[in-house]
C-alpha cells in the first residue's frame, strides 16, 4: 500500500529538504494528472459521443412513458450513484426533476439483504421489487466485475428495464453480459481518473436526455 502511494505521491517521500523543488514536483504531478484526465474525456467523447446521444434519446422515451431511474453502485461508485441520482432529480438551473433513486440509499434495506440474504443480491432484490419496463437502470463500476451489479443487470433485463453500464479498465465480465442495452467505458488503468471520466460521462449523459425531453 505504501509503495503505491509513493508512486502516486513521489514528491511526499522526497528525501529533499529544498521547498521549491518539492513545490514543482507538486505542480508538475498535478498538471499530469489534468493533462492524462482531459485526454481521456477526449477520447471517450471521440468513440462514444453517438452512442451517448442514442442512450440519451431511449432514456428520455422513458421518462415520457412514465419511468422513473435506478441507479447502484459500490464503494466510490456507490457515491456517484448517488451523485447521478441527485442530477436528474434535483438539477441545477430551471432544469426540470426527474423521478430518480438510488438503490444504496436504504442502509436498512442493505444490511438486511447482505446478512439475510448475501451482498450478491442487495440490488437484484430491489429491482425485482421496484422495477418496472418504463424504467431505466444505471449501474456503475470501476472494475466492471462486481457481481451485485451483474445481477441488478440480468434482473433488470428480464423486467424490461433500459439498463445503462458505465466500467473502467476494458469493461470487464459487464462487457460480457447481454442483459447490459449501452455499456460505456472508460479505459484507463487510473482508478482516480477512471471516477473522474465517469462523473463527466454521466452528467453529459443527463444534459443529453434532457435535451432530448425538450426537443419538439
Amino acid at each position: 500500500m505504501n509503495h503505491d502511494i509513493e508512486s502516486l505521491y513521489p514528491f511526499l517521500y522526497s528525501d529533499q529538504s529544498n521547498v521549491a523543488a518539492v513545490m514543482e514536483q507538486v505542480r508538475q504531478s498535478t498538471v499530469d494528472k489534468a493533462r492524462e484526465i482531459v485526454q481521456l474525456r477526449a477520447r471517450v467523447f471521440e468513440r462514444d459521443g453517438v452512442r451517448l446521444a442514442e442512450c440519451a434519446e431511449e432514456i428520455a422515451a422513458r421518462f415520457a412513458r412514465g419511468g422513473r431511474l435506478l441507479t447502484f453502485g459500490n464503494g466510490g461508485s456507490s457515491t456517484d450513484a448517488q451523485n447521478l441520482t441527485s442530477v436528474f432529480l434535483s438539477p441545477a438551473g430551471s432544469a426540470r426533476p426527474l423521478p430518480a433513486f438510488s438503490l444504496t440509499n436504504d442502509i436498512a434495506v442493505i444490511t438486511a439483504l447482505c446478512n439475510d440474504v448475501g451482498f450478491e443480491v442487495v440490488f437484484a432484490r430491489q429491482i425485482a421489487a421496484f422495477g418496472r419496463p418504463s424504467d431505466v437502470a444505471i449501474g456503475l463500476s470501476t472494475s466492471g466485475n462486481s457481481e451485485n451489479l451483474l445481477r441488478a443487470f440480468d434482473e433488470a433485463s428480464r423486467l424490461g428495464l433500459f439498463t445503462v453500464g458505465i466500467a473502467g479498465y476494458d469493461g470487464g465480465k459487464m462487457a460480457e453480459l447481454d442483459s447490459i442495452d449501452y455499456l460505456f467505458v472508460v479505459p484507463s488503468p487510473s482508478v482516480h481518473r477512471i471516477q473522474e471520466a465517469q462523473t463527466t460521462l454521466y452528467h453529459v449523459l443527463w444534459e443529453l436526455t434532457i435535451m432530448a425531453l425538450d426537443s419538439p
